[in-house]
């Protein structure tokens, strides 16, 4: 279980030496000691360049080019071993990332599965009822390379809520999405929040996720 996760003065390595460039020096995340908390909602507002996905990778665990700190419950995530980052990601971090990393030549069903193969969390009702809700169970025997952009976000959105999870990263989880779809998977993410006493951290360029958002920071 993870009930904080704080950045300490961390900044990506590409922008070492711009510390004074105006991007760094006004970013509430960037160089700044930073705590989120759980349950609550976080939105991170971002121009593009900024390094909003990078900051997710960072939290995940999937990129170590920063100087600075990340802690767990006060523990330096550098120093986690492979096992433990492989139990973190399974039990107590999700992580919906902008490019979905979806499987082409996979069904949506099979896409999902993988994910939930690993960490038992969800039925199979539970799955099929999820991509009713989205609209997309009639994609569920579908190769994910033949579904617009949109329905793989939906997919992926599911596919990162099989499992349990403290915090969950969502990196423009409703780029692709019209207002309407996005309160519907907004719905979905929240229930899954408040059943888990989580946090979400959302990050947005624009087409922000319409969720009761408490804390706003501008990196």
């Amino acid at each position: 279980m993870i009930d904080k996760i704080t950045l300490e003065k961390t900044l990506p390595q590409v922008f070492a030496g711009m510390e004074n460039d105006q991007p760094v020096c006004l970013s509430q995340v960037w160089l700044q000691d930073v705590e989120f908390a759980r349950p609550d909602y976080y939105m991170v507002e971002a121009e593009s360049g900024t390094g909003k996905s990078s900051l997710c990778s960072y939290i995940y665990g999937s990129r170590g080019d920063y100087s600075g700190r990340i802690l767990f419950d006060g523990h330096d995530v550098s120093e986690f071993s492979i096992n433990r980052w492989c139990e973190i990601r399974q039990r107590a971090l999700a992580y919906l990332p902008q490019e979905m990393q979806l499987f082409p030549e996979l069904t949506v069903m099979e896409n999902i599965e993988i994910k939930n193969r690993l960490t038992g969390c969800k039925s199979r009702k539970w799955i099929l009822d999820a991509l009713e809700r989205l609209e997309i169970a009639v994609k569920a025997d579908v190769p994910a390379a033949k579904l617009s952009v949109g329905q793989q976000q939906r997919v992926a959105i599911v596919r990162a809520l099989c499992q349990p999870f403290d915090f969950i990263l969502i990196d423009e989880p409703v780029s692709h999405l019209d207002q309407r779809n996005n309160t519907i998977v907004a719905n979905l993410i929240r229930e899954e929040a408040e059943a888990n006493s989580a946090s979400v951290i959302a990050t947005s360029v624009g087409n922000k996720i319409n969720i009761p958002i408490t804390h706003t920071l501008k990196l």
